[in-house]
This record gives structure tokens, C-alpha cells and sequence, in this order.
């Protein structure tokens, strides 16, 4: 039996292949076998409380006054904060707030300007 390499989709380890492509029994999914995972991957799309697709370096303002945890400071409504950076997980904007400092943000409290 030859050794064929897990799901890229769900990990499991009965792939077989047919017709050149390998396939997944537990959750359907067939790829090339000299395609790469990398190539796989959907890009992460993270939007703004409006709808609009943000991007790493995008100007954003918050939209409703954030307290900060484990402080008694608040971020503002209407605060503008520059040159974000885009990051996987529940908060996913990374970014430096004048005043503040580095902090992490969720992006459906913030719009892009």
C-alpha cells in the first residue's frame, strides 16, 4: 500500500486516489496531489462594521467608545488608527493607537476611512 498523504481539509488519513486526483472519503474533498496546501488556502477576507473589505495598512476609525482590559483608559469613538495590520483570531486587527499603544481590535467595531 502506498503511503498517501492526509486531507488537507480535515486532516483525515483515508485518502484514496481516483483518476489522478486524490480524494477524501469523510468530507469529499479531491485535490491534485502535486498541488501544494499553500495554494489551498482561501485568503483571509476581514471587513470593516459597513461591509468594506479591509487590507493590511488601511486607515480605520472606531466606531463606538472600547474600554481596555485590565485598564480603566477607553479608546474613543472616532479615534483614527493608521497603518493597521490584518492577523488571524477573534481580534483580528493588529495596531498601534497614539496615546495608548499597541493593542488588537476586532474589526466589526471599526470603519474604513
Amino acid at each position: 500500500m502506498t503511503n498517501l498523504p492526509n486531507c488537507p481539509n480535515c486532516n483525515s488519513e483515508y485518502t484514496y486516489e481516483d483518476r489522478g486526483f486524490l480524494v477524501c472519503p469523510e468530507c469529499a474533498h479531491e485535490w491534485h496531489p502535486e498541488m501544494k496546501a499553500d495554494n489551498m488556502e482561501e485568503e483571509q477576507v476581514v471587513k470593516d462594521a459597513n461591509g468594506n473589505v479591509l487590507h493590511n495598512g488601511d486607515t480605520v476609525t472606531v466606531i463606538k467608545d472600547l474600554k481596555i482590559k485590565g485598564s480603566s483608559s477607553v479608546v474613543k469613538m472616532g479615534t483614527k488608527v493608521k497603518n493597521i495590520r490584518l492577523v488571524e483570531g477573534d481580534h483580528d486587527i493588529d495596531c498601534k493607537i497614539d496615546g495608548i499603544g499597541a493593542m488588537k481590535l476586532k474589526s466589526e467595531f471599526v470603519k474604513k476611512i
